[in-house]
């Protein structure tokens, strides 16, 4: 029986951030939320009020056998600007801030380094705003929002050009 792992990302509207993490090899499941917040049990329309704390998070599974951890830190920071805060494209509030939620002292390791050498390699101008936190409890998202992009291919179009 293979032994998968979980992380967990936010980095803007989770819609994007799922579809990315769902086309890396190795990555066996996607599943949209909400973490880090101080309300159990938020819905959509509760965590866009921006009043939760909660973040739109994707929660990865995945086979360390195929993907290492430092590879999806890798599409991690590519796929959004980690220095613009609570903000992602048009989408802006706290919701869509810069998150990764670590779920062992091995993902916190990696993530602070990674962190530190995006942030030595002047890749990015500003600075590096992205929080590294604790995974806490993850709320997963309704039902319509998962997979989202695969069942309104349309969208994904749209997206692209905003990213």
């Amino acid at each position: 029986m293979k032994k998968y792992r979980k992380a967990t990302f936010g980095a803007g509207c989770f819609w994007g951030v799922e579809d990315a993490f769902r086309r890396i090899r190795g990555v066996v499941s996607t599943r949209v939320g909400y973490m880090g917040g101080h309300m159990k049990n938020p819905t959509y329309e509760d965590v866009c009020t921006g009043l939760t704390g909660h973040a739109e998070v994707v929660e990865v599974t995945f086979d360390p056998a195929l993907v290492s951890y430092s590879e999806l830190l890798d599409v991690f920071w590519s796929i959004h600007d980690p220095t613009s805060l609570n903000r992602q494209g048009p989408d802006v509030g706290e919701q869509y801030r810069s998150v990764i939620f670590y779920h062992d002292d091995e993902q916190r390791r990696l993530a602070v380094e990674s962190r530190r050498k995006l942030e030595e390699s002047g890749r990015f101008t500003g600075k590096i705003v992205t929080a590294i936190e604790p995974a806490g409890t993850f709320y997963e998202a309704e039902d319509y929002h998962q997979q989202y992009l695969e069942k309104n291919r349309t969208q994904r179009c749209y997206l692209r050009r905003l990213l």
